[in-house]
């Protein structure tokens, strides 16, 4: 059953991480990228581009196109959600909208199940702790050149229950350079530092905590730094069946030393790397690492460590089904979770058929 203490470490949790600051932005969306160790920034090519590199929009169908992704971590206690709907605009260029969550619900809040001379069940509630995001992105080409711009505006809501809230806003900003099968990209993730302001609802807990000898937390703002991922990718055609492509992205952080392949002050830097085998547009296998770490053995060797990735994805007319096992949670090669995204097509015969048969 969860007590002060639990509750106390959620609110720590959102106070007094400042390095970390909104970490549940940095697992990823959709399943082929999971498949796919997250190398992403070059070679997105649906909505999902919206999040990895708002100007990889120029990658995905010059037609609306739905995606929908769920998973869930820790034996199904948080899940994870996202959705995003892009969108074609004149001049060839791109609009889309996403949205996800990562949340744990129906937490006993148990701090006023004892009010010092009895037990009342009565007085035990339910809260959720919550990260959410949603993102607004536009992409446009460069006129007379393969380059494509690109930006997201993202706006960040975080809820500890009745405890505490966030709002915090942020912006990326992306390229996209495609020359005949080559894709090259790059993001800057939180490029103006993006903030949450964190506002404590005290009466909720300022008893139990003046009881208890804990410190009140006060209103305060957290920074998250800027972060960088470049990357690419090629379409190698074996014959008009078969393709692979294999893609590779790094990750520059400036936040200090995080446990990641280059750890550094003020930078680190992390890959991420995978391949897809595609018949046609119908089937494809993928595979792929991430969290590239250099650990040491129990007699102080050090040795590479990373997780791998494996998915597959299928298309059936206009519709798209992708499932990868990933571990992005970091905390054990055990704990890897399923992950399912579907895609829908909105190509204009679809949309045909759709009115035809309303009318």
């Amino acid at each position: 059953m969860y007590s002060w203490r639990a509750v106390w470490g959620l609110i720590a949790l959102g106070w007094a991480q400042v390095k970390y600051s909104n970490e549940f932005l940095k697992i990823g969306v959709g399943a082929r990228a999971a498949a796919l160790g997250n190398a992403q920034v070059a070679m997105a090519g649906d909505a999902t581009a919206g999040y990895w590199n708002p100007a990889a929009l120029l990658n995905a169908p010059s037609y609306p196109q739905l995606v929908l992704m769920h998973s869930e971590y820790f034996a199904s206690v948080a899940k994870y959600d996202y959705g995003a709907l892009s969108l074609p605009l004149a001049n060839d260029q791109r609009f889309a909208v996403s949205f996800l969550r990562l949340g744990i619900d129906d937490i006993p809040n148990t701090l006023r199940f004892y009010d010092g001379n009895t037990y009342d069940f009565s007085r035990i509630t339910k809260f959720s702790v919550a990260d959410m995001a949603l993102y607004l992105s536009y992409a446009r080409p460069v006129r007379d050149t393969s380059l494509s711009l690109g930006g997201s505006v993202k706006v960040i809501h975080r809820l500890l229950g009745p405890f505490a809230t966030a709002w915090g806003f942020g912006l990326d900003v992306g390229l996209l350079y495609r020359r005949g099968p080559w894709r090259i990209g790059a993001a800057l993730y939180d490029g103006t530092s993006t903030f949450n302001a964190w506002t404590f609802n005290t009466e909720t807990f300022e008893q139990a905590f003046l009881l208890t000898g804990n410190v009140i937390p006060q209103n305060s703002i957290e920074w998250t730094r800027p972060s960088l991922r470049v990357g690419a990718g090629v379409h190698l055609w074996a014959d008009k069946r078969f393709s692979v492509v294999p893609m590779m992205d790094g990750v520059v952080f400036t936040d200090g030393p995080r446990n990641v392949l280059l750890p550094g002050r003020p930078l680190s830097m992390d890959l991420a790397a995978g391949a897809e085998l595609r018949y046609r547009d119908w089937v494809a296998l993928r595979i792929g690492a991430t969290n590239f770490q250099r650990l040491r053995r129990w007699d102080g060797r050090a040795y590479l460590s990373f997780y791998p990735t494996a998915g597959v994805g299928l298309r059936l007319w206009y519709f798209g089904i992708d499932y990868a096992l990933a571990n992005f949670t970091g905390f054990s090669q055990g704990l890897y979770s399923h992950l399912i995204s579907l895609r829908v097509d909105f190509h204009p015969a679809l949309t045909r058929r759709l009115f035809a048969k309303g009318g």
